[in-house]
């Protein structure tokens, strides 16, 4: 029997890891469309310290309204515990993973249940634990929307065109900026799975990690700048991004495309000057997309890196792990 109260981890305020609260909060009913999910296991994204930090890193502009108390995360592995009317396809007991609303910022993942629509749900890949599945989703759909197919029609909040990836293949070289971190050590997978050449970028200490994964080429920007040795790479994803990314277009040939992940500034004259194609997108929940994820997790295609484990009590702990960065795959929360 479900219980009326859970425990989660809260926002009464905004500021660093030590706002986020544990405490009791009720359990919330699935609508129409909806599972109720008891989690396992939460994924720890850069979105959910961009929430707990009331969203400073987005112009103001572009922030959504965020109503306190809030319960951050997006990324869940759990089983289906209770479903909702009209909420085909899942029963149950079913073990599954999903990313919760993304973009909507109103997930509410650190917590012991999560309702999450049908549309965002996947079965969990038997092959692997909660803890893996619960790493995945967030990083997985934005390098696959990156990288393999974007799946959705919804305007980017970054561009007025169309995010589209670039077809991958033998003889096409990739350049993975950030190639250890969540998207990064992902999309060094689904390069390779499409058979490009590819040379990660991290800093020294990830390269046997990188190889291991299939990296071809390994570049450790706390010795070399990748910018002063690469060029003309089909593709650049930055999964860095920021203000520093316009580097990387000396990289990449004429006709070739930079992908950063996290919105920066061009110049259009410069862009056109080199003719490389600078494109972003927003990732999207999406619970077809993340099914094809879990089969090639599933067949050992693609591996997930898990950096470190906090329990659900321990939130702070784990925003304060990921602040000292040079992170290795993800960042996970375990729920009793």
């Amino acid at each position: 029997m479900t219980p009326n109260t859970m425990k989660a981890v809260r926002l009464h305020g905004f500021g660093g890891p030590d706002v986020l609260r544990y405490e009791d909060t009720p359990v919330p009913e699935p609508k129409p469309g909806e599972v109720l999910v008891r989690v396992h296991a939460v994924g720890v994204n850069p979105p959910d310290w961009y929430v707990r930090d009331g969203l400073t890193v987005m112009p103001p502009e572009m922030r959504p309204p965020l109503r306190l108390p809030l319960i951050p995360g997006t990324d869940v592995s759990g089983v289906v515990e209770a479903v909702g009317a009209e909420a085909d396809g899942f029963a149950p007991g079913d073990e599954v993973f999903s990313m919760v609303r993304f973009p909507s910022f109103d997930a509410r993942a650190y917590a012991e249940y999560v309702t999450v629509p049908v549309t965002d749900l996947a079965l969990k890949p038997a092959g692997i634990d909660h803890v893996a599945a619960a790493a995945v989703p967030m990083a997985g759909l934005t390098a696959w929307q990156f990288l393999i197919a974007l799946g959705h029609d919804h305007p980017s909040p970054f561009q007025t065109t169309r995010h589209a990836p670039v077809p991958l293949g033998p003889g096409t070289t990739v350049l993975v900026n950030g190639a250890a971190g969540g998207v990064g050590h992902l999309a060094v997978q689904l390069a390779k799975w499409k058979g490009a050449h590819v040379i990660a970028v991290a800093s020294g200490g990830h390269e046997s990690f990188l190889r291991t994964l299939g990296a071809d080429e390994f570049i450790d920007y706390t010795t070399n700048r990748p910018e002063d040795i690469v060029r003309d790479a089909d593709l650049v994803l930055d999964a860095v991004g920021g203000p520093t990314s316009s580097r990387f277009l000396r990289t990449v040939r004429r006709g070739g495309a930079l992908f950063p992940v996290f919105f920066g500034v061009f110049d259009p004259e410069e862009t056109a000057r080199l003719g490389v194609t600078v494109s972003s997108t927003q990732v999207r929940a999406n619970g077809p997309q993340l099914a094809e994820l879990g089969r090639l997790l599933d067949a050992g295609t693609v591996q997930v890196a898990i950096d470190s484990t906090f329990p659900l009590a321990e939130a702070r702990q784990a925003h304060e792990r990921a602040a000292r960065g040079h992170i290795q795959g993800k960042i996970v929360l375990t729920v009793a």
